[in-house]
């Protein structure tokens, strides 16, 4: 059975306590090994990728709306916790207008090694130090929808399981195999070594045009995109095979690094043979 929560200090709802995203950048999720899924699509696409929740907390009508999830959720004794909007609202420091919450035990991630593998003669998307999740999200949200088969992060890139960046990404986060790098730029190598060819979104004298890049439709390709103030670091592009450029007009110089993903994701898909 639900089990109605009244008190939003209550100690059975610790997971959900104060999810705004200062309070999550302070309180690091990944040490406490979950992360909170936001919505009925994510929470849905999150079970569905084999994530297993420790807890859910909704309003009264999504017992309605998530019934299977519920049931499912009695049948292997994970706890269903319901409450007003005012105590959720007190509880998470927000309003929750998409009804349900889940806290979900963090997967473990794959061995950069075995994702380098499996991505083989196809496409990777490496996402360097950028710190805004919402960015960071949407360009998760651009890999999935455009057909790029792995995503590898940098040490010093957000964390794609903070709450704003599965909300962004539709939950889509949770379809491309991802997992966070530990030597960059130096994991280059392991790329190179593995028959990809680095390909670096920047401006620079010596780049090429993304349709340049596009018409040498290369079997093995990873697509490397910067942080949003400074773009991509002078060591990073020092190794790489290629600096490419998305052409532009009307005097802009660069696009917002999601943008620039999305562009360079879709003029590099792999067609069908």
């Amino acid at each position: 059975m639900p089990i109605q929560i009244a008190d939003p200090n209550d100690p059975q709802v610790a997971d959900y306590v104060s999810l705004t995203d200062v309070a999550l950048r302070r309180r690091a999720e990944p040490e406490r090994g979950l992360y909170i899924a936001e919505s009925e699509k994510v929470i849905r696409r999150a079970l569905g990728a084999g994530h297993q929740p420790r807890s859910y907390l909704m309003a009264q009508r999504w017992l309605t709306e998530l019934a299977d999830v519920v049931e499912a959720a009695e049948r292997s004794g994970v706890p269903v916790f319901v409450g007003e909007h005012d105590v959720i609202e007190q509880l998470t420091g927000f309003h929750l207008h998409r009804g349900a919450l889940a806290s979900m035990q963090r997967p473990q991630l794959p061995s950069v090694e075995s994702l380098v593998a499996e991505a083989r003669g196809g496409r990777i998307a490496i996402f360097e130090d950028i710190v805004d999740h919402t960015n960071l999200g949407a360009g998760f949200r651009a890999a999935a929808a455009l057909g790029v088969d792995a995503v590898l992060i940098t040490p010093r890139c957000a964390d794609p399981l903070y709450r704003r960046s599965i909300r962004v990404s539709m939950g889509t986060v949770f379809q491309v195999p991802w997992t966070r790098l530990a030597h960059w730029p130096d994991d280059l190598q392991l790329l190179r070594h593995a028959g990809f060819r680095t390909a670096a979104l920047a401006l620079s004298d010596d780049s090429i045009t993304l349709d340049e890049l596009a018409r040498r439709d290369h079997e093995s390709l990873a697509l490397i995109l910067g942080t949003e103030g400074h773009g991509l670091h002078p060591a990073t592009l020092a190794q790489v095979d290629d600096v490419v450029r998305i052409p532009m007009g009307g005097n802009v110089d660069s696009l917002n690094v999601a943008a620039a993903a999305a562009v360079a994701f879709y003029a590099t898909r792999r067609h069908p043979a």
